[in-house]
């Protein structure tokens, strides 16, 4: 009986094992057979990978065809994480080997892995390489190479990275190029950007993002069973992005910068620069065409070498360059009290509303009520243009309180002061024309000072009170000066150029508005200007020999206790005739106007001159550069090889070769002569105080030697200890006046007005 039980189950679990067995034949051949296009399909997928091939960005040239942007090739290490076994083995194990590579200094396997799992939190790209580091050496490429068994996931490929040929050539102008962050990734789905793209973070790179940057292509390559790829099965290749070219005539911004750099060190040899704690210098120069409102060139300092950002970035570095502000761009993104320079906006208000006329004149004693002048004794008879040659603070105390702030802040609007200039450029600092609202807002909890007082529509009429203005403005308003009251946009782009040749985009002159100032007004505005320049201006010193004529104002803005701590600031154009390019100088806490920013201002008037006068002999700009640059030998390699890719990037012999030399600044005309003392006081070897002297003293200079800067000053109004503004303005050496219909001051004590005796006196 039992034995037919077990042969009966026996029975049983032999039908059943061979109905499965014939279920899993079945089976077997349905997959291999019907099926057999899909699992061919699924294992060949399996075993392949579709990777990004970044495109170029496209390289930014200045206006004679040279390259002051371009790119060089790169080895990345990047990681494809989905899968990965022993994840974190691997990551500490690449961790270990790219120790010495900036991106991992400091960093922990768990920090790294951290990093990479924010990178890879969209589930969409999981399959998608995520770049761990680049710029890696080419001995830790060997080192990752020998180990590639053991780093399943990880792969080399060579990218192109930003390579800027001159350093910190127009540094935060230019800006720079960094990964794109999440933020930015988000708010741009929808143009086809992918984690690990670079995105221009600031300056030019951001505004012309969408022009510079090229379409990404990509490569389907077969992998092992590690992730590793071991076989190209396709490629689409990438289109570069189209090149960018500036009105920016590369020469020019090497003179400008450098010249900027130059004249900070000697405010700081004079002793003028006396920085607040924890304050580096500043400084800015912007040259623009008067008739186009073309950028020429736009020098901020201090700058840094733009390479930095086209690798790994230590964090220590980056707040270094934080710190010292070369992350700002001081030509748009800094605000300076203008000080003299304001002096064409009070000359016009005062004309163009008739409560002077060119005849009109007064007798300058040295003061006015209880303000006095830069110059004690005074200036002599003054009319308006002389007024503007010598920065007769006088002068402009008087006829200020006459216009008011109101009148006043209307023309500074006019010439665009306080407004934004519309530059391509991104973070435009707007500034401020003081008014008697702003007054209120600043002095809010101050019954006193939030009224506006006459003293005020003194410290206005001379460029002091809360006016604040960027080197851009200055340069658009004497550029609307000088070519009859036309105000520009100014831009840096001139021209946009596929990758093939052919013109896309071409930035035509904008017509921003007209100032509203007649030709008569305009004509004498340019007058004063033009003899600041000669005879015994305040910056005849600063033209003595040059071979062109020009127009200027010197400007030196009080903006604290010390006298040392004055903005240098000086504008011009030139030639006066015909005029073609604007220039604006400042230099922080430079100390005097004439005598620091004034040289800078020449040698770039000098260069631009200079250069128009090679190239209209055929010496073409681009040639002489690249004659002068020493780019690096070599060929772009394969990851594993012993041969590092070439770097495909020019490095200049001379950053600023080709500059001409400058002309020593020495007095003309009415300035001092050999031995002779100036009709104002020469530099002294320490800082004067409230003063801005217009010629130097002793021999003149062997041919190209250079003189002690001249300075003609200016300075604005400062508070004394009753919180209330005093002195200010801007004064140049004496002149001859003009006889006009003769305005007397007040006697001392008159019409409640006291002669100041703090000891405070105005400046030029």
């Amino acid at each position: 009986m039992e034995k037919k039980v077990i042969e009966k189950r026996m029975k049983i679990y032999t039908g059943i094992l061979a109905v499965f067995f014939v279920a899993l034949i079945l089976r077997m051949g349905y997959m291999q057979i019907a099926q057999a296009n899909k699992y061919r399909t699924l294992a060949t997928q399996n075993h392949q990978r579709l990777i990004t091939v970044e495109a170029p960005r496209g390289e930014i040239i200045d206006r004679n065809g040279v390259r002051i942007v371009s790119n060089k090739p790169v080895y990345t290490v990047s990681l494809v994480y989905l899968g990965l076994k022993d994840s974190t083995v691997v990551i500490k194990q690449l961790a270990a080997l790219l120790e010495g590579e900036a991106t991992f200094q400091g960093m922990t396997a768990q920090q790294i892995e951290s990093h990479i799992q924010e990178k890879i939190n969209d589930h969409k790209r999981l399959y998608e390489p995520v770049r761990v580091a680049a710029d890696v050496s080419q001995e830790t490429i060997n080192r990752i190479d020998e180990h590639r068994l053991e780093l399943p996931g990880v792969n080399i490929d060579i990218e192109p990275v930003r390579s800027y040929p001159f350093g910190d050539l127009m540094g935060e102008v230019l800006g720079y190029v960094r990964e794109i962050t999440g933020e930015q990734l988000e708010a741009r789905r929808d143009e086809g950007y992918n984690m690990g793209d670079s995105f221009g973070q600031v300056g030019l790179e951001n505004i012309y993002e969408s022009y510079l940057r090229g379409v990404n292509g990509a490569r389907q390559v077969e992998v092992d069973a590690q992730g590793h790829p071991v076989r190209d099965l396709g490629l689409k290749q990438p289109v570069p992005g189209n090149n960018l070219i500036l009105t920016i005539d590369q020469r020019l911004q090497r003179v400008a910068q450098d010249a900027i750099m130059g004249q900070i060190e000697e405010a700081r040899r004079l002793g003028y620069a006396k920085l607040p704690p924890g304050k580096a210098a500043a400084g800015a120069a912007v040259v623009t065409d008067v008739k186009t409102g073309e950028v020429l060139a736009m020098a901020t300092v201090p700058s840094y070498d733009l390479n930095v950002f086209s690798g790994p970035l230590p964090a220590s570095k980056y707040g270094e360059l934080l710190n010292n502000r070369s992350l700002r761009n001081h030509a748009i993104q800094t605000t300076f009290t203008p000080g003299s320079t304001f002096k064409m906006v009070t000359a016009s208000a005062l004309l163009e509303e008739k409560i002077l006329n060119i005849h009109d004149s007064i007798s300058d004693p040295g003061y006015y009520k209880y303000k006095k002048d830069w110059k004690p004794g005074g200036h002599g008879v003054v009319n308006i243009v002389k007024a503007l040659r010598d920065s007769c603070d006088t002068f402009f105390y008087q006829f200020g309180i006459q216009a008011g702030p109101d009148l006043m802040n209307n023309y500074a609007a006019r010439y665009g002061l306080g407004q934004p200039t519309g530059i391509d450029l991104p973070g435009e600092e707007v500034g401020r024309v003081a008014s008697k609202e702003l007054k209120k807002k600043v002095w809010a909890g101050n019954e006193w000072e939030s009224q506006w007082r006459e003293y005020d529509s003194m410290d206005m009429a001379i460029g002091q009170q809360e006016t604040k203005v960027t080197a851009l403005q200055l340069a658009n308003y004497v550029e609307a000066i000088a070519n009859g009251g036309t105000i520009y946009r100014p831009h840096l782009a001139k021209r946009v150029i596929s990758n093939d040749g052919n013109e896309l985009f071409s930035f035509q002159p904008e017509v921003l508005k007209k100032v509203d100032v007649s030709v008569e007004t305009l004509d004498i505005v340019r007058q004063g200007m033009h003899e600041v320049t000669i005879g015994g201006g305040t910056a005849s010193g600063v033209f003595w020999g040059a071979p062109y004529t020009a127009a200027a104002k010197t400007g030196t803005a009080e903006v604290g206790d010390a006298a040392q701590n004055n903005h240098a600031l000086f504008v011009a154009y030139a030639p006066y005739e015909n005029p073609e390019i604007a220039v604006s100088v400042i230099i922080e806490y430079g100390g005097k106007g004439s005598g620091i920013a004034g040289p800078a201002a020449r040698k770039i008037l000098d260069a631009y001159f200079q250069f128009k006068k090679e190239d209209a002999q055929g010496k073409s700009p681009a040639q002489a550069a690249q004659q002068s640059e020493q780019p690096q030998t070599g060929q772009t390699t394969l990851p594993g090889s012993t041969t590092p890719p070439a770097a495909q990037e020019v490095q200049p012999g001379s950053q600023g070769q080709g500059a001409p030399s400058t002309p020593g600044t020495t007095p003309q005309d009415g300035g001092a002569t050999s031995g002779a003392p100036s009709q104002d006081e020469g530099i002294p070897d320490t800082p004067a105080t409230g003063t801005e002297s217009g010629a130097g003293s002793g021999s003149s200079p062997p041919p190209g030697g250079v003189l002690p800067p001249q300075s003609g000053g200016e300075t604005g109004g400062t508070a004394d200890n009753t919180g209330r503004q005093q002195g200010g303005g801007q004064g140049e050496p004496p002149a001859p006046g003009a006889n006009g219909n003769q305005v007397g001051l007040p006697d001392p004590g008159t019409n409640g007005g006291q002669v100041n005796t703090t000891g405070q006196t105005g400046t030029q």
